[in-house]
């Protein structure tokens, strides 16, 4: 009981809006809603349905997809200059083909999910601590402001956040990280933290130092209340467990310990680097990560300056030297100064700074070894390859969107949208385990535009029979081919 109540001190949840991603593989979608249809025949025609659904919807993306790859061309960072070259073009134009190039990728960004990191989220990403225990800092000299100021001032957005003229973030998917340690390093700081807290509090210092911060948390938490009516049910739980908010006991500080952070399963980096104007660099770098901690969210930015010792760590470091030649200096003029007590004085005051300068080379090489981590382990892809997931991910959840509305249709009969939205969200739940806020609106739009719905007088939303459905799409290319691949050759 005393384990799980220290383990509940150390809990912070956190709120995150829950996304529009089917996080289901869709053979799996598939081959679990066939074996739900009783009758072979109609098992069989569903199955031939959601490849022609899927080769259908790929074509339609396919020039788009086309333009966006070619666009990419001209702005690859590796060749895209020789390429502008080649095609002798003005600085106006190219400004016109780069903010097309733009506005297709943030348009295949929405179409698979992936929304701009806000400020918010970047406020609660570094309240938290997880693996990285240095500050990270952009050196935005090195970012180029031009290329996204235009963007959005030609598509604004709400709640950008403040770095969104030098650089994008977009995250995808919640997971869960968690890891086990002595952490004996990091405990040392969290109890000289909670020290230095009670001098200031003793001080009376801490009202003056907090009276901003309180001040910003309470007019955050006012809007957070204006707002919390409207988006409570679409809303995702997640827990974080830190050492900052350990119970003091022996177990805790002498054994081994697990730590968790929510993380973001998907992120993407998009920049562009500063240059003369004489010489302007045209690339634009795309870079996709996977299963980057929230609190440790700052690997992934570009430009980042080396750490250095923080400004906490150095009023610590010139408090400490300050205090302890005061200290000695008034030992040493008293009559009968004990040498026993000078020399305590003196390893103590060496000792903490020791202790300070090995806590920041330790977390250096932890933060290098993050860094290469990012760079090896957790980094999917950049550039063209980045593009390519993109657009594969796009027709992924449109043809998964269609095939659960038009599944829920064929077996429950006509619905309203809001009815069609809440029964297709309940069948990802029972048959698969997880939530997620379809996106039914875009769902119905497209089974329109394929011609496999109607509505009623009233509105209700109802498909036309299978075969009929398979009818009306036909025979598609890829059918063909491989139907030809199949036949001997004569």
């Amino acid at each position: 009981m005393g384990s799980l109540a220290a383990l509940a001190k150390m809990k912070e949840v956190i709120k995150l809006e829950r996304e529009s991603v089917i996080p289901i593989l869709k053979p799996k979608l598939v081959m679990k809603l066939s074996y739900l249809i009783e009758q072979p025949a109609d098992r069989t025609d569903f199955m031939k349905l959601c490849k022609r659904i899927e080769y259908t919807i790929r074509a339609w993306y396919l020039l788009q997809f086309e333009d966006l790859m070619q666009l990419y061309t001209l702005f690859n960072p590796v060749n895209g200059a020789e390429k502008l070259e080649q095609q002798n073009l003005r600085s106006d134009e190219i400004d016109v083909l780069e903010q097309n190039f733009l506005r297709f990728f943030f348009k295949v960004m929405e179409k698979s999910n992936f929304k701009v990191v806000t400020n918010e989220e970047m406020d609660v990403a570094q309240q938290g601590q997880y693996l990285l225990n240095l500050p990270i800092r952009v050196d935005e000299s090195k970012l180029d402001k031009n290329l996204f100021s235009k963007y959005f001032k030609e598509h604004p957005q709400e709640n950008l956040p403040e770095f969104s003229d030098k650089y994008v973030v977009f995250r995808r998917g919640i997971g869960i990280d968690r890891t086990t340690d002595y952490f004996f390093m990091e405990k040392l700081d969290m109890l000289i933290a909670r020290f230095w807290q009670w001098i200031l509090r003793a001080s009376k210092l801490e009202k003056f130092l907090s009276r901003k911060t309180s001040m910003r948390r309470r007019t955050d938490s006012q809007k957070a209340d204006e707002t919390i009516g409207e988006t409570e049910l679409q809303d995702l739980y997640v827990e974080r467990i830190q050492l900052k908010k350990m119970e003091l006991n022996m177990q805790n500080l002498f054994g081994k310990i697990t730590i968790q952070e929510p993380t973001f399963d998907r992120m993407i980096v998009v920049y562009r680097r500063a240059s003369s104007d004489d010489k302007k660099d045209r690339g634009i770098y795309v870079k996709h990560f996977k299963s980057i901690p929230m609190a440790d969210m700052e690997l992934i930015l570009p430009e980042k300056m080396n750490p250095s010792l923080t400004p906490m760590d150095w009023v610590k470091f010139l408090s400490s030297i300050v205090i302890g030649l005061v200290t000695l200096i008034s030992s040493l003029e008293m009559p009968k100064s004990d040498i026993w007590v000078v020399i305590a004085i003196l390893s103590g005051v060496i000792g903490y700074c020791a202790k300070i300068y090995f806590s920041f080379q330790q977390n250096m090489v932890t933060y290098q070894n993050l860094i290469t981590q990012s760079m090896y382990d957790k980094q999917l892809d950049s550039g063209r390859g980045t593009l390519l997931h993109l657009c594969d991910d796009v027709i992924q959840q449109e043809v998964k969107e269609v095939i659960v509305s038009y599944f829920i249709l064929m077996e429950q009969g006509k619905a309203t949208i809001q009815d069609l939205d809440f029964r297709c969200e309940e069948l990802i739940k029972e048959e698969f385990g997880v939530q997620c806020n379809f996106d039914v609106v875009d769902a119905v739009q497209k089974l329109e535009k394929l011609g496999l719905v109607t509505r009623d007088t009233i509105g209700r939303i109802m498909c036309v029979p299978l075969r009929r459905a398979n009818d009306i799409i036909g025979i598609t290319t890829e059918e063909l081919v491989l139907k030809a691949r199949q036949t001997p050759a004569a």
